[in-house]
């Protein structure tokens, strides 16, 4: 790592105040990019976070890494192991689920350091490859993602269903269009 100060490690129980307030932002930052794809941040989305980042700490086919600087938490990621997956139509494979670094700390190297130890402890547990999902309009993940070799190999598309769209369930199929 090129940061001397920064310290990749495993999360534990004391961050998850930390991962909690990060995976909450990145809900927040996700839902405003798209308010019918994403989940909405209801109640204490900070605590629903930490909780859910929790239950990840001790399993065998997960991660949770915290990138640490002058003893405080500046960014996360969560990884895991899929399995082979036929809707998908994919092999096993390790997963990205969440790279979130805070806003303080960001363009220092810390996401790029955070996705290489997830790709480490991965490919330590025989993954050929790792897959992750990214936002269309987050331009600078997707900038980062590249530049760390990640390819295209999928493209998500959503439709609403429901009033006002092309397709109203509610309308007689003659007057659909």
């Amino acid at each position: 790592m090129d940061n001397p100060r920064l310290i990749i490690r495993p999360a534990e129980l004391r961050d998850l105040e930390a991962v909690g307030r990060m995976g909450a932002e990145l809900l927040r930052t996700h839902h405003a990019f798209d308010q019918l794809r994403f989940i909405a941040p209801l109640g204490n989305a900070e605590e629903g976070y930490a909780w859910f980042l929790g239950t990840q700490l001790q399993r065998d086919d997960a991660v949770v890494f915290v990138a640490e600087r002058a003893g405080h938490v500046v960014g996360y990621v969560y990884a895991g192991i899929e399995p082979r997956s036929w809707k998908e139509l994919r092999e096993e494979a390790g997963f990205i689920h969440d790279v979130y670094v805070d806003e303080t700390a960001r363009r220092s190297g810390i996401a790029t350091a955070l996705l290489e130890a997830a790709a480490a402890w991965l490919a330590s547990r025989g993954m050929p490859r790792i897959v992750l999902w990214t936002a269309a309009p987050n331009e600078p993940a997707r900038r980062l993602f590249e530049r760390l070799g990640f390819r295209h190999t999928m493209t998500e598309l959503t439709r609403e269903i429901g009033v006002g769209t092309i397709y109203d369930p509610g309308l007689p199929k003659t007057t659909q269009t």
